[in-house]
């Protein structure tokens, strides 16, 4: 059997190092936060930055910001004058992200928005060249709803956690599970976009609007 926990190991230690201030960001999530799982982790990370360097995006929407790890990785390919609108439903980590949007200088290109996603997208009118979707899994297909005519063409969603510890595809019956196998579905079937789901940590599905 595959030790996943050493190919994971293996791969962190054969890529490319996050940033001094990334590493101290994990460190005060694992310190000060009751769920730091959340955070999008070393490799989830990279990617992140590395499809946020190939696209240079000029609009960016984050769904969950948590701590801003993402955030900051998204970052990596942002367009010298561009913004990346971040929505995080909990204003107690508030605290957090923003000193480190501080530390790394992206704070002024930061947009925060406080409150529930499905409020906050219709509000906002940027068309997007990337949107990263991490927020609560039961408000995936909502989301997507909302944010598929806010994609630009050629423009890419990523979402987080589509393969829920490996319990997709294999007939269970709880909620969740469910909910996302309902989402991953519903993004094969969508004629507007072509899509990649990649066994990357807890899965993440890559879309390519048409």
């Amino acid at each position: 059997m595959v030790d996943l926990k050493r190919i994971n190991a293996y791969c962190e230690a054969h890529s490319s190092p996050p940033s001094n201030i990334l590493l101290e960001l994990e460190r005060e999530t694992y310190l000060k936060t009751l769920a730091p799982q959340m955070l999008s982790g070393r490799l989830q990370g990279q990617l992140l930055s590395f499809v946020s360097k190939w696209l240079r995006p000029d609009s960016i929407l984050e769904i969950g910001t948590f701590t801003g790890y993402g955030t900051i990785c998204l970052s990596a390919g942002l367009a010298a004058n561009g913004i990346i609108h971040t929505i995080e439903v909990n204003p107690e980590l508030a605290y957090i992200s923003n000193k480190y949007f501080k530390k790394t200088g992206i704070d002024k290109q930061v947009i925060r928005h406080t409150g529930d996603a499905k409020d906050i997208i219709p509000t906002i009118g940027d068309a997007f060249d990337l949107v990263y979707l991490d927020a609560g899994k039961h408000d995936y297909e909502s989301h997507y709803d909302l944010i598929i005519e806010k994609i630009k063409e050629g423009g890419v969603i990523l979402a987080d956690n589509v393969l829920w510890s490996g319990k997709v595809g294999i007939n269970l019956n709880d909620k969740d599970t469910k909910i996302l196998e309902s989402f991953n579905k519903k993004v094969h079937q969508d004629n507007r976009v072509e899509n990649l789901l990649l066994p990357v940590r807890d899965g993440l599905m890559v879309i390519i609007k048409k």
